[in-house]
């Protein structure tokens, strides 16, 4: 894991999101990545919250079918102006980057 000393306080809505996730990303990279080593990153960028969880897994297969567990974190995203982008790592394995806006609030 590898997050700033300190981050802004965070509203409810975004924390939310940023557990839930960073929870579905690192059950499916248990369930099917067949990763040795697995990184969640934390930073802050332009009153974004940007989460990344990736692995050095077998990536994802071409001819996916998104599950519900994709689905959800992507509309987790959504709700509160967000995006969330599962794809291939550039040097294999897969990513999971949501970044997360937390201007919205306050």
């Amino acid at each position: 894991v590898s997050a700033p000393d300190s981050l802004p306080t965070l509203p409810a809505a975004v924390e939310v999101a940023a557990f839930s996730i960073a929870q579905e990303s690192l059950t499916n990279v248990v369930r099917h990545s067949q990763a040795k080593n697995c990184f969640v990153t934390l930073t802050m960028m332009d009153k974004n919250l940007k989460l990344e969880i990736s692995d050095d897994g077998v990536g994802l297969p071409p001819q996916r079918k998104p599950g519900v567990g994709l689905a959800s974190m992507r509309e987790r995203a959504e709700e509160i102006g967000g995006r969330c982008v599962v794809e291939n790592g550039e040097n294999g394995g897969a990513r999971v980057t949501a970044q997360l806006p937390i201007s919205h609030y306050g």
